[in-house]
């Protein structure tokens, strides 16, 4: 599999990049990272003539915290600075944890929060070469008009798989976008449409600059599940982002779980139940159920649908024990719940 033929312009400051958006409209594509749009070219999904690399954009690359206005992380930064950042691991450990679990260290030197934030949409039929897809007459989602994950509709299920957004859906974070209408700021739940084929809200001119996430988050416990085939370099089959500020006594203040891998857009789990309790097992087996009613896996991996909804249960459950009783819970008690609230 090779690469089309295409120009590469590199600009070097944000109104440059965003005129040259607007002079090639949609003959252009962005590129940061490449670990997924390159890939995704070589599979002939897509042929830019124009590449726009944003790499030389170093306004775009920062972390930056203030205790008032929260967190602000540039849409270039790396995945592996975010990993790095002692401030987030401190602060956000959520966010730390999803970071670290992308891919490997390779990967996540080169790829970007703005591009985790902005993959694609992928499952069994849609992320594969163009030779294998042409033989199988093509999907809705690229030169075709059915979705074999489910044949019977005209919508496209292809899943988004990314991990740092539900750990910044968790946290409340919000997009910052600039194009030449100039600036707005979308939350982050409102940035993705649900929609494989258009799954996220961004025009085709308009880029994303930055993420923030509001002071109010900061400091809250917070951890990732990942289910995957490897324990390297795989996306999420599955993935639970949960965050939770309580008080000495173990009561829950607030609390907030999202799920990845399992819908076309990353999804809030309503976990408002156990606000104001201390821990409740019971309680906690409401929140896992409520997960598997929001997430919807279907046949877009190499797993089982089956599989991967009883993976989402348990990792609900597992976090939020751990977030409740700060890890102290031991394994052995932990399996024999699991094993109970199959």
């Amino acid at each position: 599999m090779s690469l089309p033929s295409f120009d590469v312009i590199r600009p070097r400051t944000e109104h440059a990049a965003i005129d040259a958006l607007a002079r090639y409209g949609a003959e252009a594509q962005m590129v940061a990272g490449g670990t997924d749009l390159i890939p995704s070219m070589k599979q002939g999904l897509f042929a830019p003539r124009v590449l726009l690399d944003l790499k030389p954009i170093r306004e775009l690359d920062f972390i930056r915290f203030d205790p008032e206005q929260g967190l602000s992380i540039g849409a270039l930064t790396r995945i592996s600075t975010i990993v790095a950042s002692r401030l987030i691991a401190e602060q956000f450990p959520v966010l730390h944890q999803a970071a670290r679990t992308i891919a490997s260290p390779l990967l996540r030197n080169m790829g970007t929060l703005g591009g985790n934030l902005c993959l694609d949409t992928r499952c069994l039929y849609y992320n594969q070469s163009h030779f294998w897809r042409d033989a199988l007459g093509y999907c809705i989602k690229k030169d075709g008009a059915i979705c074999h994950v489910a044949p019977g509709g005209h919508f496209c299920w292809a899943v988004f798989s990314g991990d740092t957004a539900p750990a910044l859906l968790a946290l409340g974070a919000t997009v910052q976008l600039a194009s030449p209408r100039g600036p707005r700021q979308v939350p982050l739940a409102e940035f993705y449409a649900n929609d494989g084929v258009v799954h996220i809200a961004k025009a085709h001119d308009e880029i994303v600059t930055e993420v923030r996430v509001p002071a109010s988050s900061s400091g809250w416990s917070g951890v990732y599940k990942k289910l995957r085939i490897r324990q390297s370099i795989d996306y999420p089959l599955a993935g639970v982002a949960a965050v939770m500020q309580k008080d000495e006594a173990g009561v829950c203040h607030e609390v907030r779980v999202a799920l990845t891998a399992v819908n076309p857009a990353p999804k809030l789990v309503d976990a408002a139940i156990l606000k104001g309790r201390t821990y409740d097992a019971g309680l906690v087996e409401q929140v896992a159920h409520e997960a598997i009613r929001t997430g919807k896996p279907l046949r877009t991996s190499a797993s089982t649908p089956e599989y991967r909804r009883r993976m989402i249960r348990v990792f609900v459950r597992r976090a939020l024990r751990e977030l409740w009783l700060n890890g102290q819970a031991e394994e052995l008690t932990i399996a024999i719940d699991d094993w109970k609230g199959r």
